[in-house]
């Protein structure tokens, strides 16, 4: 049985969803693909002690602490490739940015196929555990804010939490900007 839980956060409600061992899902509000591995049977259960222990990491994490995505069981349903993708996402370190290009160069070093950034870019943005797999840590080749299935701007204020939005492209004479 697949638990759910709902709680408040700076990026708005977040559903987390559990098969009773490992955090299987973490979605904001309104997210693109949003509870999308979630089955059709799920029952509420905010109490769940894994639930508690996220809302702890989530907690922490937003009070400008760096939690390690290791702290928590995770269980992401997605194919071999996407299931490779989301392990590279929890490799990126906490305030810092990598680019799309980059994560299909570590893959295919690590796999021996060729991969396309294009390719990773889908794994990226199908992440079933937002903010805690740091999806929102990738940018495009010239350090552009690029899509984001919270927002474009979640991800800014996310890369702002971090203190990593001054790695971000900036025109001359502007802050960071969505594009």
């Amino acid at each position: 049985m697949t638990c759910v839980a709902r709680i408040p956060s700076p990026m708005g409600e977040l559903t987390l969803a559990s098969d009773g061992e490992a955090l299987t899902g973490l979605w904001m509000s309104e997210q693109k693909y949003f509870a999308a591995t979630l089955p059709a049977d799920v029952r509420e259960r905010g109490d769940l002690p894994l639930f508690l222990r996220a809302e702890d990491w989530l907690r922490r994490y937003f009070a400008g602490e760096k939690p390690s995505p290791a702290e928590l069981p995770l269980r992401p349903a997605g194919s071999p490739f996407r299931q490779a993708v989301w392990q590279l996402l929890t490799e990126i370190p906490y305030g810092e940015v990598t680019t799309y290009s980059d994560l299909a160069k570590q893959l295919s070093s690590r796999s021996g196929h060729g991969t396309s950034a294009r390719a990773v870019g889908g794994a990226v943005g199908h992440n079933p555990i937002s903010i805690v797999i740091p999806c929102h840590r990738v940018v495009g080749s010239d350090g552009s804010l690029t899509g984001y299935a919270g927002g474009v701007t979640r991800k800014l204020a996310l890369l702002e939490l971090e203190g990593a939005a001054e790695k971000l492209h900036k025109p001359k004479g502007q802050g960071a900007r969505p594009r």
